[in-house]
């Protein structure tokens, strides 16, 4: 392997020369540098860019840890975070955990093995455990998920808002009967997203029966389990809260096999706004995350973190809006 030092001899010059051109740490002489940069390419040399790091005490690494990459949203949130760490220099080690808290705590043991200069997490349902037993002193910011046993920085989205925003609107259509296809309660979005709802509709005088409601998976799949269920308890509905807008998908299938026309029959509301959610048929009224604002902060509070590790912590909370579309329609008759 070519060292440093065999480029030093072959330009005819010191190592420590070497390190000045390609570090650009001091002036050298134009045609010293050329001279290096000749032997650079003739030796084909590639420096050890990790060991360097390491002896700078840096890796210029950020370890992401999502629950689901499948999930548009969080691909979409994947995506601006890896674009705004390589703004800033920064390579991003992509980790999904499926929302096993066992997968969590095995990644988040590799990416520690890697030090990584800090992690953006958004956690599974036993993440507070895992994130208090193996992250202590090491830079982070929670996304998505809150940890209230822990004191990091976190990028949130007020779901208990966007759910209210929800409510209002299909109270708004004249609605009165109003189904729910939630998430997992041991989440902190959707049990949120489902009291804005509930908020939103006993404003309006409107009742949210058990029955009205039921959990699933936050899956396309799960969507489509749930809405058959919500439609033999709660036959009858005239419009649909789905806590995001996979499941909404899902429950669409349902309707359509059944005859049923969206927003003619039921109307329809999901949230997220992920990038398949203008393209379905109708195109869906949803509640939509502000998924760039929530990468490009998350990268921006973990370097400022890195930078101060001991500042105070900061909790910013990023406001949804709604996304008027063709699912949803006045109540008629």
């Amino acid at each position: 392997m070519t060292t440093i030092a065999d480029v030093a001899r072959h330009a005819g010059v010191s190592v420590a020369t070497v390190s000045h051109v390609m570090n650009r740490t001091r002036h050298v002489e134009p045609e010293t540098a050329e001279r290096v940069h000749s032997a650079i390419a003739a030796l084909r040399y590639s420096p050890n860019t990790l060991a360097r790091s390491l002896r700078r005490g840096e890796t210029k690494t950020i370890g992401l840890l999502l629950p689901d990459n499948s999930n548009p949203f969080f691909a979409g949130v994947a995506r601006q975070i890896e674009d705004a760490g390589f703004l800033a220099g920064y390579t991003v080690i992509l980790c999904n955990s499926d929302g096993s808290a066992e997968k969590e705590e095995r990644y988040l043991q590799v990416l520690m093995a890697k030090q990584i200069d800090g992690l953006i997490f958004a956690g599974s349902s036993d993440h507070a455990r895992v994130f208090s037993s193996l992250l202590p002193g090491v830079p982070a910011v929670l996304i998505d998920r809150e940890i209230h046993s822990v004191n990091v920085d976190s990028v949130l989205v007020d779901h208990d808002y966007g759910g209210y925003l929800a409510g209002r609107y299909l109270a708004g259509l004249g609605h009165e009967k109003i189904g729910v296809i939630g998430g997992p309660r041991d989440s902190s979005s959707s049990p949120a997203r489902l009291r804005g709802f509930a908020r939103a509709l006993q404003e309006a005088g409107l009742d949210l029966p058990p029955a009205s409601v039921v959990d699933s998976d936050y899956h396309f799949a799960g969507g489509r389990m749930a809405m058959e269920r919500l439609m033999a308890q709660a036959p009858g509905i005239t419009a649909l809260f789905a806590c995001n807008d996979l499941m909404a998908m899902g429950a669409l299938t349902v309707l359509r096999g059944r005859g049923l026309r969206v927003p003619g029959d039921m109307s329809m509301i999901g949230f997220d706004d992920i990038p398949y959610a203008g393209t379905t048929w109708p195109p869906l009224t949803t509640i939509a995350q502000p998924v760039e604002k929530i990468g490009t902060r998350a990268v921006s509070l973990l370097l400022e973190r890195v930078a101060e590790p001991a500042a105070h912590s900061r909790r910013e909370v990023l406001t949804p809006v709604l996304v008027e579309r063709e699912s949803c329609a006045p109540l008629s008759g």
